[in-house]
């Protein structure tokens, strides 16, 4: 699969191009830039304006074979100079491009969204062209990306508190399709928000299956919890490592039920063995051969579970899997981090939860 560009590449060589064209004079409508992958990025210039102390010019993002909304989006360079002997590259974002409001992300509050490493690209790409000309002032910096207000709201920037547009991002310079990486990322970097906004009680779910359920019977949005996607288990280790002493876990029984197997990634390809862990709780809770039988031929945990309550053992097959998921979970997080879990179904709303999930779940609302 082919590689792209990050929007923190294609700013980095905007810029690149617009210092040449202020400081030299002569139209630029090819740049290489370096990458921190080591790549090097040859790009196409588009959308050229040469004014007097202002250039502005554009690289046409290319993701690759990643399906990255940016795709095909331009990011402008606006340069001027600042006549003050110092020899500074000063950077700020423009339209489309988002400002921090709140803490735990790679910029300060009030910052434009235009993290460390393309910040560093920009100044190396427009000091190198400053170098060659001598430059002795600072040069301005703009960054900017039309229609990125509109492009944000299909990203996780305002849930992030990144308002205004999208973020110039990118730590290696390079897109990879289909990123486990950068899913992950982004996991840890709002669990990092949470903790440093004081919260106590790190609330998790894999998505919003359920949404409705926790929010009419428990008065709880789920899109306050932080998503972890099927990355169970390296979620937990990011919520010990960032130093919560307690987690909540909520989910779909669909999803959930393999954590009694101590299955820590619950994407299908990983493992698929709800009707087998399901059925195994249901032996231990008396339950009929026949019934037995009916749970591993379900095609559905929603399906599995009106067998278990045909038999009449639903809550005590529940309490019997809450038991191992609470097991395995705690095995995961160690002694310094204690993890709580409810498990629920669309049909039939809370299957099971540990002792004190309920009470994680109130703290949690305060």
């Amino acid at each position: 699969m082919r590689n792209g560009f990050t929007t923190g590449s294609c700013a980095a060589a905007a810029s690149k191009a617009a210092a040449y064209m202020l400081l030299g004079g002569k139209k630029t409508d090819r740049v290489k830039i370096g990458t921190p992958a080591g790549i090097v990025y040859e790009a196409d210039i588009e959308d050229i304006t040469i004014n007097e102390g202002e250039v502005s010019c554009a690289v046409r993002k290319d993701s690759g074979d990643d399906p990255d909304i940016t795709n095909g989006t331009l990011i402008y360079a606006t340069l001027s100079l600042i006549y003050d002997g110092k020899k500074e590259v000063i950077i700020d974002g423009g339209n489309g491009v988002g400002r921090i409001t709140r803490p735990g992300l790679d910029q300060p509050v009030g910052n434009a969204a235009i993290n460390s490493v393309p910040r560093t690209m920009i100044t190396e790409a427009v000091r190198d062209v400053m170098d060659i000309f001598d430059c002795e002032d600072s040069v301005k910096v703009i960054i900017s990306v039309p229609g990125g207000e509109e492009l944000a709201l299909k990203t996780m920037g305002p849930r992030l508190g990144i308002v205004g547009g999208i973020s110039i991002i990118g730590t290696s310079g390079i897109v990879e399709p289909m990123s486990t990486k950068a899913l992950l990322d982004t996991i840890y970097v709002e669990l990092k928000q949470l903790h440093e906004e004081g919260a106590v009680i790190a609330v998790v779910s894999p998505g919003n299956y359920g949404l409705d359920f926790m929010r009419k019977t428990y008065d709880y949005d789920l899109d306050k919890a932080v998503k972890c996607s099927n990355y169970i288990g390296d979620t937990i280790d990011m919520v010990r490592e960032l130093g919560f002493e307690k987690m909540l876990l909520t989910g779909h029984v669909g999803k959930l039920i393999k954590l009694s197997g101590g299955i820590m990634n619950t994407h299908s390809k990983e493992a698929d063995c709800r009707m087998e862990l399901m059925a195994a709780a249901a032996i231990r809770s008396g339950a009929s051969a026949e019934t037995i039988e009916k749970i591993l031929d379900s095609v559905s945990t929603e399906e599995a579970y009106e067998h278990l309550v045909t038999e009449g053992i639903e809550t005590k097959c529940f309490e019997c899997i809450m038991e191992k998921i609470s097991y395995y979970l705690n095995k995961r997080a160690g002694e310094d981090l204690d993890v709580q879990c409810m498990v629920y179904s669309n049909s039939r709303g809370l299957l099971g939860c540990s002792p004190l999930a309920e009470d994680y779940l109130n703290e949690a609302r305060m």
